[in-house]
């Protein structure tokens, strides 16, 4: 007797071997038995006819820090067969944090992480916690970098001190103690990229096997600085590495990993998204200063050297995704020059003007310079030290696709249509492997006394139906989904269960 079976599926267990029909039988929470099952019975029956079953996915790159608790956001995720995420990303998320540290997070990265709708400040296990049993979803945390700075020196720019750097060994050691999975950085935005490559080591010591995770200071073209950086920080700290949302010339960033205990993750779109002020505004700005920032723009002088150092071909590439300030709103899914001429000013102005007043928490969609090709994502993919991540950013009235899509559009179009995977080797890439390098015990695989973390899919449906014009459409093929053994999505729809858990891991 079990309390719920699976029956008639193709079973893709998540070591790369073929699938094989096996039913799937699940008590208290976990797995409790693989194979033929012709004569058990339990409560709970889930039709795998002509479908996979596989374990529950891991998104190995998110930003629903905040945005998990709400109803949407998990079912977007469900219907992409994720049943775990991995949050703290970027060096940027709520804890360990005091309010004030909160409000600045809430603030500079308001168009990726929003604000956590229970959760003021406090510890990294605090954070934890608030995840667990009030969403379908699991969440595991990073300790953010970027965070641990603005508590410790707040917005300055300049090297830590001694007694700063203890400060900062300490915050990291706690969270880590509360069960963090490892630590990020975000070398792109402030305050994170004030810290220098001797800072990261000596805070990325104690991880011991967890991986030092980085949003580099530099990708595309300049990928070998920021490969190189974080080569020294990971030899000098002896932590595995893991890159975040790595882009570019594939055949020249991989070279760039080997002879690394390295992983990574990358989503299978060419644009990217973040805040308009990383992509727009210079590093001479005090962007770590908020009201600093502000004024400056105010600054006729500021402006017009701000003018001299944009170019032309920016604007068009930028598509506005998500604007807070309700008199400019209606900007959302415009490009910067198509928003710019509806309100009657030059481009540059323009985006001085949307900045100041929506106090920097302005989001945008874009297109990378050079471009990344189809043939570099597709090879990236095709990596073995690859796993999945969709970067996903769900605030705004326009985000980018990959939100409701990323896992999609990497099985329908990436695995049936382009052979890119086998199926066998998606399950690894998306669910194996990443629960593996951040030390999810007991997820990751289809294997008796595991948790029942489950996806059930049609290879035949799945696939993205999320676009750049709508970039919402849900995803379709994954209809069933457990976590904990418990059903989250049947037929497609939520069922209201919360069985996941804020994920901790130790040593």
């Amino acid at each position: 007797m079990f309390d719920l079976l699976i029956r008639g599926g193709e079973v893709l267990d998540g070591t790369g071997t073929a699938p094989v029909r096996a039913d799937v039988g699940v008590r208290d929470g976990r797995i409790a038995a693989v194979g033929a099952l012709d004569g058990a019975s339990a409560a709970v029956e889930v039709d795998a006819t002509a479908r996979y079953v596989t374990p529950g996915f891991v998104d190995a790159h998110c930003h629903a820090d905040a945005a998990l608790l709400r109803p949407d956001v998990q079912l977007a995720l469900l219907r992409q067969g994720v049943t775990t995420v991995l949050l703290g990303q970027d060096g940027l998320s709520f804890a360990p944090a005091s309010p004030a540290t909160v409000q600045y997070v809430s603030t500079y990265f308001a168009a990726i992480v929003g604000t956590h709708p229970g959760f003021g400040g406090g510890s990294v296990g605090e954070l934890i916690a608030t995840y667990d049993g009030a969403t379908p979803v699991n969440a595991a945390y990073l300790v953010p970098h970027g965070t641990v700075r603005y508590e410790v020196l707040g917005p300055v720019d300049r090297a830590a001190g001694p007694e700063e750097l203890a400060a900062m060994r300490r915050l990291v050691e706690a969270g880590l103690g509360d069960g963090a999975v490892g630590l990020s950085s975000g070398l792109e935005y402030a305050p994170g990229r004030y810290g220098d490559a001797a800072e990261l080591a000596y805070l990325c010591a104690p991880l011991g096997t967890r991986p030092y995770v980085t949003h580099l200071r530099g990708y595309g073209v300049r990928a070998g600085v920021g490969m190189g950086e974080a080569s020294q920080i990971v030899r000098a700290a002896r932590v595995p590495l893991h890159v975040s949302h790595y882009h570019g010339p594939a055949a020249d960033l991989l070279r760039l990993l080997d002879g690394l205990d390295v992983t990574f993750d990358s989503y299978p779109y060419q644009r990217a998204s973040s805040i308009l002020g990383m992509v727009a505004l210079p590093d001479w700005l005090p962007t770590a200063d908020l009201a600093a920032t502000t004024a400056a723009l105010g600054d006729p002088e500021v402006r017009d050297r701000l003018r001299a150092g944009w170019s032309g071909d920016l604007w068009p590439r930028i598509t506005l995704a998500c604007v807070a300030h309700p008199d400019w709103s209606w900007t959302e899914g415009l490009t910067v020059p198509e928003a710019a001429a509806r309100a009657g000013l030059e481009p540059a102005d323009f985006v001085v003007e949307l900045l100041v007043a929506d106090r920097l928490q302005v989001g945008c969609v874009f297109e990378r310079r050079p471009p990344t090709s189809e043939e570099s994502v597709r090879t990236l993919l095709r990596d073995d030290r690859h796993t999945g991540g969709s970067d996903a950013i769900y605030l705004g009235g326009h985000p980018h696709p990959r939100a409701y899509g990323a896992f999609g559009r990497l099985l329908g179009r990436h695995v049936r249509e382009l052979g890119d995977w086998t199926w066998p080797q998606a399950v690894v890439h998306l669910a194996a492997r990443p629960a593996d390098r951040f030390g999810l015990a007991g997820r990751g695989r289809v294997r008796e006394g595991f948790v029942a973390d489950l996806v059930v899919l049609d290879p035949d449906r799945v696939g993205d139906r999320a676009t750049y014009a709508a970039p919402r459409e849900l995803a379709v093929g994954i209809d069933d989904v457990l976590v904990g053994g418990v059903p989250v999505l049947a037929g497609g729809d939520l069922t209201g269960a919360r069985p996941g858990r804020g994920l901790t891991r130790s040593g």
